[in-house]
């Protein structure tokens, strides 16, 4: 591993990221991408540290960069945190960044005023919102893996996260991306899109990261109160019993353990999205646990969405 020495190099312009990532891989570094949105926390810092135990000579880049396509305009876009200067600070300290790029903007937006023509879009993005009917408008959809879990809820979320993923490939040029686990639909819909379009990127998926009590680090939970996340710890609990129970009774029924994660979140006063037991690579629901599967969990506390999974491998 090549450490970085000191502060990472912040970038801001595209075509300036572009050049970088080229002079470092005619060094013959390889370049490895962590892509954030920022506020940043001990779970992106550890997928900074898997980042830098990729093999030879490495060129970590985090991006941070709150992409508005991934929200709708009844999202939480205006008041998802931020803390730049913080997020350097912690960066420069593992000592393994090499560039930060972060961007003003990743979108051509349109000419306020004009408006688009109707494209049959039943939802729209806060990018969309915004106006301008000649702004960006080539969306990259993987259309299976988007519906379901996190996608029905949020319906422009998956193609606002395929899209910005793609763009921060073409514009970094990354050999290796790093992807935290927690968002764990997230991570198999990048892995499909790249075998799909080609990419030249390894995907590195990386475990999620729980404080103490088992809560999954999020850059949301700053916004629970001490008594909801106090309730919200029922979501790794109601995991963690849920993985035992499939554990110690070969193919248990899917549908009986999802009522049981379903009763303890509520009972504990979360307001359930959904809970799924999953394939771990098709997302496809399993009426039994007689397979690879991971259970997928989304829940309101207060006015704060999380999400939490747990994968469960059973005994043959």
């Amino acid at each position: 591993m090549t450490a970085a020495a000191g502060e990472p190099e912040v970038i801001r312009d595209k075509a300036a990221m572009r050049a970088w990532s080229r002079r470092r891989r005619a060094e013959g570094r390889t370049v490895v991408l962590v892509p954030t949105m920022g506020f940043l926390h001990e779970g992106h810092l550890s997928l900074v540290s898997d980042a830098a135990a990729t093999a030879g000579p490495i060129a970590v880049v985090v991006s941070i960069y709150v992409n508005p396509s991934q929200f709708a305009p009844t999202e939480d876009l205006a008041t998802y945190p931020s803390d730049l200067a913080g997020d350097l600070r912690k960066l420069a300290s593992t000592g393994a960044v090499h560039a930060v790029f972060n961007p003003p903007d990743l979108y051509v937006r349109g000419t306020p005023g004009l408006r688009a023509g109707d494209s049959g879009a039943a939802a729209v993005s806060c990018l969309e919102a915004a106006g301008g009917g000649d702004g960006h408008e080539t969306w990259i959809r993987v259309e299976r893996l988007e519906k379901g879990l996190c996608g029905s809820s949020r319906p422009v979320f998956f193609r606002g996260v395929a899209t910005v993923v793609a763009k921060l490939f073409n514009i970094v040029e990354p050999d290796v991306a790093v992807f935290g686990k927690k968002d764990y639909q997230q991570w198999r819909l990048i892995c499909r899109m790249v075998r799909d379009l080609d990419f030249a990127v390894e995907i590195i998926g990386s475990e999620i990261v729980r404080e103490a009590d088992g809560l999954a680090m999020s850059s949301r939970n700053v916004h629970l109160s001490r008594e909801e996340r106090e309730k919200a710890l029922s979501i790794s609990r109601s995991l963690v019993n849920a993985r035992t129970a499939a554990l110690n009774h070969s193919n248990s029924a899917s549908e009986h353990i999802k009522k049981q994660i379903v009763q303890t979140l509520t009972e504990a006063g979360g307001q359930v999205d959904y809970v799924e037991i999953v394939e771990q690579e098709s997302l496809v629901p399993v009426e039994t646990i007689d397979r690879p599967v991971a259970i997928c969990v989304a829940a309101w506390f207060g006015k704060v969405r999380l999400i939490d999974n747990i994968e469960i491998h059973p005994r043959s």
